[in-house]
């Protein structure tokens, strides 16, 4: 089921560009008038760029912990059917993501709160890089940020670990990262131009419904899985 949650998170990522806005457009808005001016267009990608590096570095290793965690719960796979039911819940955690970004569910905000207390120590090291003037500090910047609270990350890291795989843990967050990249940089360079189009209702509610889509045909297909190996073969189901 990888290849499904890579696909998904890919989406997900690239459809929650209307959670970035809110959550990550003043950041990225603070970092881009710390960047040297006058400055190139070429200088300014080049440090949105690496800025972006770091903050998917810190994505894959969140992942790979995710997916080490889940390796390990698959010990009781001979017991109970743990992946499958990991698959489940990251599949609802696609459709609680997708109600919140159409503003009709706000549970996920509440999972924001977890990684408040880690995110404590972890902004100051991040504002002590400011002004952004060299890559290597857009570099660290993003890194840092990358641990910001954000029930968007959260959501996805529940399909890492149900991957019960480092490796592939990483992958799901990099493929995550790679869908919500196109926005940010776009928040990066045009961002007035594109705060207003994201802000709209309709924009909101057409992409968190076609988040809990994608949810919901993740809950069809474990389902289906389920139906056709039963209890004792489920707990086998390749990630």
């Amino acid at each position: 089921m990888t290849d499904f949650s890579i696909v998904a998170v890919f989406f997900a990522g690239l459809l929650g560009g209307v959670h970035c806005i809110g959550m990550c457009g003043s950041i990225v808005g603070i970092f881009t008038a710390q960047l040297p001016k006058p400055s190139s267009a070429g200088t300014r990608w080049s440090l949105h760029l690496a800025y972006n590096t770091g903050r998917l570095t810190s994505y894959m290793t969140a992942g790979a912990l995710a997916g080490a965690v889940g390796q390990a719960g698959l010990l009781l796979r001979d017991t109970v059917p743990v992946q499958h039911l990991l698959f489940a819940l990251s599949s609802l955690m696609l459709i609680a993501l997708g109600l919140y970004l159409a503003g009709i569910w706000g549970m996920v905000r509440h999972i924001e709160q977890v990684g408040s207390m880690l995110w404590q120590h972890i902004q100051p090291l991040a504002r002590g890089l400011l002004p952004i003037t060299t890559a290597s500090r857009a570099l660290l910047f993003g890194a840092l940020w990358g641990w910001l609270p954000c029930g968007l990350v959260y959501s996805v890291l529940v399909a890492a670990l149900a991957s019960g795989d480092p490796q592939s843990g990483a992958l799901i967050m990099l493929a995550f990262g790679l869908g919500t990249l196109p926005n940010l940089l776009a928040i990066g360079l045009f961002w007035e131009n594109i705060r207003r189009w994201t802000q709209s209702p309709r924009v909101r509610l057409t992409a968190g419904l076609l988040v809990a889509g994608l949810g919901v045909y993740g809950l069809i297909k474990t389902g289906y899985t389920f139906y056709l190996h039963g209890w004792a073969e489920s707990c086998h189901v390749a990630a």
